[in-house]
């Protein structure tokens, strides 16, 4: 089987999820976190584009839901 291309659907699905009204909350980032592990494990690509998703939220976007959620990607990708 070839190189997984879910990170592309993760790229795809963050700008629409920005583009909706200029930021990203805990729900959205819960459901791009989905995709990377909906085959069973988060390859370099799909962590690359989480990073890349992160550094995009401002600090005032972060609230509880989402530190938790940030946390959790941290976690699974920092494993």
């Amino acid at each position: 089987m070839g190189e997984s291309r879910d990170y592309l659907e993760m790229s795809f699905r963050s700008i629409e999820c920005f583009s909706n009204d200029g930021k990203l909350d805990a729900k959205e980032l819960g459901q791009i976190l989905a995709i990377a592990e909906k085959d069973g494990e988060i390859d370099h690509n799909e962590i690359r584009v989480l990073r890349n998703i992160i550094s995009k939220v401002e600090p005032e976007e972060i609230d509880d839901s989402m530190r938790l959620m940030l946390k959790e990607v941290s976690d699974k990708i920092n494993a």
